[in-house]
């Protein structure tokens, strides 16, 4: 008998690879903004904030807005990238619009 029971490992694993998604983006949309010499909105905080201070908020958020075919197209961070980090040791927070989602627009 199959057991169809979900593990904290499986939601574990469910959650590690939505935030992968939420963080890659769509490919073809890094590559023309990197093919005009721009930064993707990740790349642009990385430089900013010192090595492994950034500390995203709703990272996994998701628009609830209906008609235009809307309802069928819920990338993860809604457009924006939010959060908080250091700058030469300082707490600063931060935000950028990632033009790969909607072209930057907020949900």
């Amino acid at each position: 008998m199959e057991s169809n029971t979900v593990t904290p490992h499986d939601r574990a694993e469910e959650l590690r690879s939505k935030r992968r998604e939420a963080e890659s983006g769509s490919l073809r949309a890094t590559e023309a903004q990197h093919a005009k010499g721009k930064l993707t909105a990740r790349e642009r905080i990385g430089l900013l904030l010192d090595a492994g201070s950034f500390k995203e908020v709703e990272q996994l958020r998701r628009h609830r807005a209906t008609g235009f075919g809307l309802e069928a197209k819920r990338p993860y961070t809604d457009g924006v990238i939010t959060g908080w980090g250091t700058v030469e040791g300082r707490t600063v927070f931060v935000y950028a619009h990632d033009f790969r989602i909607f072209g930057g627009a907020l949900g």
